[in-house]
């Protein structure tokens, strides 16, 4: 049996659950918990389970409670488990479940699949497609944190992640950043050279489902990183170290909803969350660092302090290189993004002297879950962009009618330092071959709803006084 088949049929077990009214992104927390216990058993790392919290303990359950011999298990394994690894995972285990047929159902589907088909290797690459799966459904809401393969390896490729090097995703959501440049380090290098001179990997996640479903996919993919469960725009972030190379994708919106104080430590004070985490990724870069983000256009044009942020940015970095990407990509259909590429300067002043600008999105045919995103699609920005990660190779300004173009510093003061720039007619026959799908619409709505109550939350938060610590009465 392939993989893309082992895929299809754990991925058709959410089916049964569909009566609890469990959610597809709910529904891939729930299978960490129990492909872990299933792949435990296969690949032989069953002693790092508990005895009686074992696949086959489970599988041979003849009760008519299952469903709380199951709970008994995650907590268990969350608070006893031998390996700090499996304690995280585990860690505050709430099942979805809500009846011990729907959880034997899923158990036995699980049993049938021939997970002897499957290398060692390819374990992780089944779990990466379920969560692949989950992102392209519009009915999940995990296209926010899943960032297209393709698209991270480009961007792996470009940065050339070193041995010995602190590689950070401030953002790591599934972590496919962070394995994606291990993948880049265990083929560009041999054995030898990669064990004498190993990375350091650190990320961090806010959400508790989505950090255990980094965890296991750091796991299954044989890493040692540090992922850490909290909020990087918070005081969190003290546990992040200073990065050789950081790799992101940050949530898109506001930030609200929280009572607890965002972070005093950046210079410019903001509830849009992706302003604020390039403030964090440019500061959190040692020097002559490296890093690329993808960010929303309103990054690039906004007044006021994203205007700040951009100066700021220009001055203690090189921010060589933005590449306009295409619709449709991810998030949703009609969300337009970017990913900036630059380097820390040695120095905190004008390091950056010249932008390079690849337009991918003009006269570009309409991406989505029928025409996706794909290399032949990245290869001529690459092959633009060149080999050196800080941008002192020489390069080529293909003009008016071009894709790559070159604009000095002054020029873009004289925009007003607005980096939303774009020089090729659009000839209105992109995309027509390839209209947006229904679940790409539906992707899009839900987005723009989202980011509305977000965008309400925040303005509701900044207008609503905290409470204080001393008592204070009317006179």
């Amino acid at each position: 049996m392939s993989n893309e088949n082992i895929i299809q049929n754990v991925w058709n077990l959410c089916h049964i659950l569909r009566g609890d009214g469990i959610s597809y992104h709910e529904y891939i927390s729930e299978l960490t918990y129990l492909l872990f216990l299933k792949i435990a058993e296969e690949n032989e790392t069953e002693k790092l389970l508990l005895k009686g919290c074992r696949w086959r303990d489970l599988l041979d359950y003849d009760g008519d409670k299952l469903l709380a011999f199951y709970q008994e298990m995650l907590t268990r394994l969350g608070g006893y488990a031998k390996s700090e690894a499996v304690r995280a995972i585990y860690a505050f285990p709430t099942t979805v479940f809500s009846h011990s047929e729907n959880l034997r159902a899923v158990i036995n589907g699980i049993a049938k699949i021939d997970w002897h088909s499957v290398t060692e290797d390819g374990i992780g690459e089944v779990y990466e497609g379920l969560l692949a799966k989950n992102s392209q459904d519009a009915r999940s809401g995990a296209g926010q944190y899943f960032t297209p393969r393709t698209l991270v390896d480009c961007i792996v490729k470009l940065t050339k992640p070193q041995l010995g090097e602190e590689i950070q995703d401030p953002a790591a959501g599934s972590g496919g950043f962070l394995i994606s440049a291990e993948h880049f380090l265990r083929t560009t290098n041999n054995y030898k050279a990669y064990a004498s001179n190993p990375p350091s990997y650190q990320g961090m996640e806010i959400e508790k489902s989505t950090h255990r479903i980094c965890l296991m996919n750091i796991f299954l993919h044989q890493m040692d990183a540090d992922i850490i469960l909290g909020d990087t725009l918070t005081e969190d972030a003290r546990d992040l170290v200073l990065a050789d190379l950081i790799l992101a994708n940050p949530p898109f919106g506001a930030k609200a909803g929280s009572v607890r104080d965002g972070r005093k430590d950046i210079p410019f004070l903001t509830t849009n969350k992706q302003l604020a985490f390039l403030q964090h990724i440019y500061l959190g870069l040692k020097p002559g660092g490296r890093a690329a983000v993808v960010l929303p256009d309103n990054t690039l044009f906004e007044e006021g302090v994203g205007k700040k942020i951009r100066q700021d940015l220009m001055e203690k970095c090189n921010l060589h290189t933005i590449l306009r990407l295409p619709t449709g990509i991810f998030y949703s259909q009609g969300i337009k993004t970017n990913v900036l590429f630059f380097s820390r300067g040695k120095q905190d002043k004008e390091n950056t002297k010249f932008v390079w600008v690849y337009d991918m999105r003009t006269n570009m045919p309409s991406f989505g879950k029928r025409n996706p995103l794909s290399e032949k699609h990245l290869e001529p920005f690459e092959k633009a962009f060149g080999d050196d990660p800080h941008n002192t190779a020489e390069r080529k300004d293909e003009g008016e009618e071009g894709r790559f173009r070159c604009f000095s510093r002054k020029y873009i003061a004289k925009r007003k330092d607005n980096l939303d720039i774009s020089w090729l007619k659009d000839d209105g026959n992109s995309g027509t071959e390839n209209p947006p799908d229904p679940e790409s619409i539906a992707r899009e709505v839900m987005e723009n709803l989202r980011t509305a109550l977000e965008e309400m939350d925040a303005l509701s938060d900044l207008l609503t006084p905290k409470y204080s610590d001393t008592n204070e009465t009317a006179e």
